[in-house]
């Protein structure tokens, strides 16, 4: 049923009641200095003046009237925003374990269950958390065996824009197989061609959730769960979460028939024997758990896909907006790499390009709203009183595009990363991964994988429009989503030699 079709009046009723019970919250007593904020609607709260296919425009107009740090209400659900380099730096970084909760969210609630690293709390998230980043980076993140699988990923992805021979295709499935396949390796140890089934309709699980996630359907069951069973798309997002845990299932009962613990290959190969420790242990507090695995390895999966994929996409249709840019990237590449395979040692030579590519990461603006944080306490940021578990937004759309902070925050313009003697510098407003406690925990892995991948392409192809697509014509407008990728689009890759 489509959320537009009528809902009963004795449905809208109890609505109310829920609504009206909600505002004997801790919030609404208090009587500290609150965040100031738009004056809520009854039931729906401040959802009447929200662009509800991009709210975080919305947040950014109102942060021009109520300031850095203010307040709206989203049906029943009292959310605080934080927008601003000074702001955000505050919250997440210096107050980094007041601001470090996950807030139950009903969709992920649903999904998660608690289990994971994405959206767990509590000691359960530290655990994996820990296990996670240690885990990854005894199989390579960071380090040289990655990168060689990295590149050798980047030869079959040129191979594969090749086979088009300078015609225009479309390279959303393709990127996401490549990128993918890199995190794959760390789970599985293993490989998937770009036109297997399995992988390609995993490929489809994920990405659909990241699209649907976003939609009215799921924010209207975010804000009154009862409204579930009216509502296709939490359908739709429940059905490709269990299918996708199906599959992760399925493959570690067969690592779990092979596991030896003198030969551990993957991820999946660590956790397991980990349980097997705290079943011998006779744990009673066991975080192990076929649940969490499930939950750790889809986080890991997704994350592992999405954004770098849509960043890489974002870097080549910037290239062909700005073939000036592109040209001087491929100038560099060819002085500094020649016809040799471009390695991480290289980046450190190579300031535009890397220039280049953390301008594409703040233009993109990948994750503007940021996952959505709580409060562990009762905490003040800014003068004003923000009571414990309070849902927190810290819009990194704001900080990606502070005008205090860059100098044309609403170009693409690779000189932000640049001094005037043409070096790379690091700039603190660059928070495409979060930080504080919550901070991406493959933004090591990602930031190797986008600059092999964005070399290695720009140094075989130079990227051009379809034949009658001027750059004029090219919308650099984001399509609707968790994260912002392009609208779908296509190129030509012409070989350079």
């Amino acid at each position: 049923m489509d959320w537009t079709e009528p809902i009963p009046a004795l449905f809208l009723f109890i609505l109310m009641i829920y609504f009206v019970l909600k505002l004997g919250t801790i919030w609404n007593k208090s009587s500290q200095n609150l965040p100031p904020g738009p004056r809520p609607l009854p039931l729906i709260g401040n959802l009447h003046i929200m662009d509800l296919k991009r709210p975080h425009r919305t947040m950014l107009k109102l942060s021009k009237q109520y300031g850095p740090v203010f307040s709206i209400q989203m049906g029943p659900q009292k959310t605080v925003v934080l927008t601003g380099y000074e702001t955000v730096k505050e919250a997440l970084v210096n107050q980094a374990d007041a601001f470090a909760d996950r807030p139950i969210v009903p969709m992920f609630q649903e999904l998660a269950q608690g289990f994971g690293v994405v959206f767990s709390n509590g000691e359960n998230w530290k655990v994996m958390r820990r296990f996670a980043l240690s885990t990854l980076r005894d199989y390579g993140m960071g380090k040289r065996t990655i990168e060689d699988r990295i590149v050798e990923e980047c030869s079959v992805l040129i191979k594969k824009f090749e086979s088009y021979e300078g015609n225009p295709f479309e390279t959303t499935t393709i990127m996401n197989a490549a990128v993918a396949n890199i995190i794959v390796a760390l789970l599985l140890d293993k490989r998937f061609d770009y036109e297997d089934p399995t992988y390609i309709r995993l490929l489809k699980l994920v990405n659909e959730n990241i699209r649907l996630a976003v939609s009215f359907s799921v924010t209207l069951y975010n804000m009154f769960p009862a409204l579930g069973f009216l509502l296709g798309a939490c359908k739709t997002i429940k059905q490709n979460r269990d299918e996708l845990f199906a599959f992760i299932n399925a493959t570690f009962i067969k690592h779990l028939r092979d596991l030896d613990e003198n030969d551990q290959r993957s991820f999946i190969d660590s956790f397991l024997i980990q349980q097997q420790e705290e079943e011998k242990k006779k744990k009673t507090n066991a975080y192990f758990h076929n649940e969490n695995l499930k939950a750790v390895v889809a986080n890991l999966f997704g994350a592992g896909v999405e954004t770098t994929s849509t960043t890489l996409r974002w870097g080549l249709l910037l290239m062909m907006k700005y073939p000036e840019i592109q040209i001087k990237v491929q100038e560099e590449i060819a002085k500094v790499v020649g016809s040799s395979q471009p390695r991480i040692e290289h980046r450190t030579k190579m300031p535009y390009t890397d220039a280049v590519v953390h301008e594409i990461q703040r233009f993109a603006n990948i994750a503007p709203t940021n996952l959505p944080h709580a409060t562990t306490t009762d905490v003040t940021l800014n003068g004003y009183f923000i009571p414990k578990g309070t849902y927190i937004i810290p819009l990194l759309s704001s900080v990606l595009h502070d005008e205090s902070q860059w100098e044309k925050p609403h170009k693409f313009y690779p000189e932000h990363f640049l001094n005037s003697e043409g070096k790379f510098v690091k700039r603190d407003a660059f928070m495409p991964f979060s930080a504080g406690r919550r901070a991406c925990l493959g933004e090591t892995l990602a930031k190797m994988e986008l600059f092999l991948f964005f070399t290695s392409l720009l140094q075989k192809f130079t990227f051009q429009l379809p034949p009658g697509i001027s750059q004029e014509d090219l919308d650099l407008t984001p399509a609707i989503g968790l994260t912002t990728s392009p609208m779908p689009h296509q190129l030509c890759a012409l070989p350079r030699f």
